[in-house]
């Protein structure tokens, strides 16, 4: 939703990747059932719209694209009081129930289905779009990290993130709506660090020959492109994946913004932490095994950062001697849970983040993600999702405006 004065610049929300359903017709039924218990239980007035964070998978897109259920949709939207305006189409294929693991990136960027699915989330996020407000769209931060070692793979991902702003510039052009897309560093991925998410900004997307490919495409000077390049591409902000690397979020955004690196979504989500990992803690993290989602591991001892691109791993390198020290893993945990002892969250770094946001805005689109409710132990999962997701709403109001 927009908040309120001093924060009217800001929309909160929460990713519809909460909810289980791949096709068009789950996704309605989804927005339904939990639109009018939120509005609820947040207090919204009738003159207050509910911003909604939309996680479209292609098969959705492929539905929704259609003039037909654009119109249904906008109806729908009326009926509920809400609207539209970031879309996460991060995950192209299905996300929940089956295994997801690094299945999760594909196609990649270096596919051209991954750009026509994102040109079809783009056109369908200008219909939604309210007038005179930006619209994001967050992805994937190129490819799983070992899919893009070669320079030809990320030649690829550079020339298909080129032809995505080409689209998006154009789409500005014809509709007056402004969307930026957002690639989402993560661990264990091509753009997993600050460091190396500055880089490839700065040396790949920003080098000469990629905005002299994008002014061609564009039909514009390279001025302008590179105006176009730095507007409608940046970085789509996880708190949890950052976290999980060990990296201050407050200096991350920082430097983003200092380098000219647009922001157009923060993701407010908590990592589940292990402040000192001990052997009689294995039997209770084996429980966040899910055999759904890649949980990388991040481990800080003596010896510096080791990283593991699963639970598995991890568990075997601590078995075998290698894994001491604090544990930060990518389990997206409720960001209003302070943990039960041996283990925790991140929130730290959460609320540091919230109270730099207040002070040095960065980016005016918020999402909560906690997508992993229906894979965490009981003690965290045992009420309804619609209650969940609006106690971590109220959690971000609080933090946000006291």
């Amino acid at each position: 939703m927009q908040l309120s004065p001093p924060l009217q610049n800001l929309h909160l929300t929460y990713c519809t990747n909460i909810h289980a359903g791949e096709s068009w017709d789950e996704v309605v039924s989804s927005l339904d059932e939990t639109i009018p218990v939120l509005r609820k239980k947040l207090e919204l007035s009738d003159g207050q719209a509910f911003g909604i964070g939309l996680r479209l998978s292609a098969q959705a897109a492929d539905s929704l694209i259609v003039p037909a259920k654009l119109d249904e949709f906008k109806a729908q939207l009326t009926r509920l009081g809400a609207y539209v305006f970031t879309i996460n189409a991060f995950p192209y294929g299905p996300f929940h129930t089956v295994r997801v693991k690094e299945q999760v990136y594909l196609p990649d960027w270096r596919d051209d289905e991954r750009l026509r699915y994102t040109r079809q989330c783009a056109h369908i996020l200008a219909a939604l779009l309210p007038d005179g407000m930006d619209g994001s769209i967050s992805t994937v931060p190129g490819a799983y990290k070992t899919e893009a070692q070669t320079a030809d793979a990320q030649n690829q991902i550079v020339g298909q993130l080129i032809a995505a702003v080409a689209t998006l510039a154009q789409l500005e052009q014809d509709t007056g709506k402004y969307i930026a897309l957002a690639l989402e560093p993560e661990p264990c991925c091509f753009l997993e660090t600050l460091v190396e998410t500055t880089a490839f900004f700065s040396q790949q997307l920003w080098a000469t020959d990629s905005i002299a490919r994008l002014a061609d495409l564009c039909g514009s000077t390279e001025a302008e492109a590179s105006h176009l390049m730095r507007r409608h591409l940046g970085v789509c902000y996880d708190v949890c994946h950052a976290a999980v690397e060990f990296e201050d979020p407050v200096y991350a955004l920082q430097t983003l913004t200092a380098l000219g690196i647009r922001v157009p979504k923060i993701q407010l989500s908590c990592a589940l932490r292990i402040p000192a990992m001990q052997a009689d803690m294995l039997a209770e993290l084996q429980r966040f095994d899910d055999g759904v989602y890649l949980h990388q591991v991040v481990v800080r001892n003596q010896h510096g950062l080791q990283r593991y691109t699963d639970l598995p791993a991890a568990f075997a390198a601590y078995q075998a001697g290698q894994a001491d020290g604090e544990w930060r893993i990518h389990c997206h945990v409720p960001i209003f849970w302070d943990g039960n002892g041996q283990l925790g969250s991140t929130r730290a770094e959460l609320l540091a983040t919230l109270q730099a946001l207040r002070k040095q805005g960065f980016s005016n689109h918020l999402e909560v993600e906690t997508y992993t409710w229906d894979v965490l132990p009981a003690h965290l999962k045992n009420e309804s999702k619609a209650h969940a997701i609006a106690r971590e709403l109220v959690f971000i109001m609080k933090e946000l405006l006291t």
